[in-house]
């Protein structure tokens, strides 16, 4: 289904999703925008929306199992203008995601266990939104993969991530709520606006009236910005993100800072769970 405005989608009432979880990939430019939306569709997400500038191309086997959108996102608030008409107008209480191209969601046993049963899980503990880590990933090879992305040759960092205490306008620190850091926005923080530096994302939550996300990808619910209940730790996930490498080497004011991405804490990215529960990039809580 093709759609030429997030308005006629959300009009069409045979079209919009009635049931979750749905996943939101934004669309920034034709880097493997295929690969994403596929990862997405197997993690088992119901519906993949790909909010998407019209003149890009998808593969033929993806038009009759992805709703498309014609869609730019060329202004700051292109995330939040996006994401909350739909969070208004999908059924209270679905389940939604959203990321953008390049970037692949990861969850505990994501290998034999679906996002839905996971959700399913977080649900009976009483949670309506998940924290997710983006963690960088990035080609160790700059001079054959230019714009830092190559699946097959994919790269991470395995130490060098760190968390400090979220504040609220007083100075306080705001309860079970800190602000990560880590991966290339931390080694190359000078290339970064401060305000971009962070790598925690609630891209996992429940809609509900009212609810809007902001530019730091937090919400307007405070409760949904927690790391965990009060009572114990909870499920997290990551989202493997070629988006900030991209971005690095493809801005000419970086670009020729950077020959190569790779440090003594670089290791091959597995593309399996296992590797980011060892290295501590998500938790898998009381679920096992």
């Amino acid at each position: 289904m093709q759609f030429d405005s997030l308005t006629r989608l959300i009009k069409d009432a045979n079209a919009l999703p009635k049931k979750g979880p749905v996943a939101v990939v934004l669309v920034e430019d034709d880097v493997e925008v295929a690969t994403t939306l596929r990862h997405h569709m197997q993690a088992g997400f119901k519906h993949v929306i790909a909010m998407m500038p019209a003149e890009f191309e998808l593969p033929a086997d993806l038009h009759d199992t992805v709703i498309r959108v014609d869609y730019m996102m060329a202004s700051d608030t292109a995330t939040q203008d996006a994401i909350n008409p739909l969070i208004a107008a999908l059924p209270a209480g679905t389940w939604m995601y959203y990321c953008y191209n390049a970037e692949y969601l990861f969850h505990p046993f994501c290998e034999t266990r679906t996002v839905g049963e996971m959700l399913a899980f977080h649900t009976e503990e009483r949670r309506d939104a998940m924290l997710t880590y983006v963690v960088d990933l990035y080609s160790d090879d700059l001079w054959a993969h230019p714009n830092a992305v190559a699946l097959d040759r994919a790269h991470l960092d395995r130490s060098g991530y760190y968390a400090l205490a979220r504040q609220d306008a007083d100075g306080h620190a705001k309860e079970r709520q800190l602000d990560f850091f880590g991966g290339l926005r931390w080694r190359y923080e000078e290339h970064v606006p401060t305000v971009r530096r962070k790598i925690d994302r609630i891209a996992l939550f429940k809609t509900k009236p009212g609810l809007k996300l902001r530019a730091d990808h937090t919400f307007s619910d405070e409760e949904y910005n927690t790391y965990a209940c009060q009572w114990h730790h909870n499920l997290t996930a990551a989202i493997c993100s070629f988006r900030t490498a991209k971005a690095l080497k493809l801005n000419p004011g970086s670009t020729f800072d950077i020959e190569t991405f790779k440090w003594h804490n670089s290791a091959p990215f597995e593309w399996h769970s296992r590797q980011l529960l060892d290295l501590g990039l998500m938790e898998p809580g009381q679920w096992f």
